[in-house]
């Protein structure tokens, strides 16, 4: 029985059709910052495209949280940093724009409670390029408390991404524990299922299954969140 539970968010607690999502959430950021900013909205979201970008290649060195900020003021020609309490101001109200591209998964809930009734440690391992306000509100719309969860990974508390595996470790050295005893649970062949490389257990959820590159998962242990939380029953959670 594993003691250490590491969860993505997007597409596994949350469910959500990823494309849709995107079109919402960068239409509304467009629509409160481009005039604002003074930023044409084209160049503004190709600045936070490559702000994700700058994250997804960081080698350590310093939070992606800094990372972003650079590429971003890199692109938009202008110190963007300024607005910072602005953007988690729209990652708290006008967020909710996106909302109606996700849904609740109610295995997520009773997993979550299951899990924390038996002592276990819960940590949301979702790609940490969101600021704390914008992860924090996409737990709440999954029906979810961040107070669980141990750890979150965010920007400005990740200086790695996924796929690379300094992510997991990581998320181990800062908790203090072993990938043996603990299990990643995520939606992405590519960004989750690596930690198995470090010894971590894996479940794939395939609700809302990405694999880009059609990879076989024959070899994974796999299924729904509903499938997920009966295999803990089972196992005597």
């Amino acid at each position: 029985m594993h003691k250490y539970f590491l969860f993505d968010l997007d597409g596994t607690l949350l469910p959500m059709d990823l494309k849709k999502f995107i079109e919402l959430y960068l239409q509304a950021f467009c629509q409160k910052f481009a005039h604002k900013v003074q930023v044409d909205p084209k160049t503004l979201v190709k600045g936070i495209w490559e702000g994700a970008a700058a994250m997804g290649r960081n080698d350590g060195n310093c939070l992606n949280r800094e990372l972003f900020w650079r590429a971003l003021n890199k692109y938009c020609k202008k110190d963007m940093r300024v607005y910072e309490n602005d953007f988690d101001d729209f990652y708290r109200n006008e967020f909710i724009a996106a909302k109606s591209a996700t849904s609740v998964n109610p295995y997520a809930e009773k997993t979550v409670k299951l899990l924390k009734n038996c002592g276990c440690t819960l940590i949301v391992a979702t790609n940490p390029i969101f600021s704390k306000a914008a992860t924090y509100t996409r737990i709440r719309w999954a029906g979810l408390d961040p107070n669980d969860f141990e750890l979150i990974t965010v920007y400005d508390n990740c200086s790695a991404c996924k796929p690379n595996l300094n992510y997991y470790q990581d998320i181990c050295s800062f908790c203090g524990f072993s990938p043996d005893d603990s299990i990643m649970v995520g939606n992405d062949v590519d960004e989750d299922m690596c930690a198995e490389k470090l010894g971590f257990d894996t479940f794939l959820v395939t609700d809302c299954l990405i694999n880009r590159h059609n990879k076989s998962i024959e070899k994974y242990k796999r299924g729904s969140f509903e499938d997920f939380y009966n295999l803990l029953i089972e196992s005597g959670y």
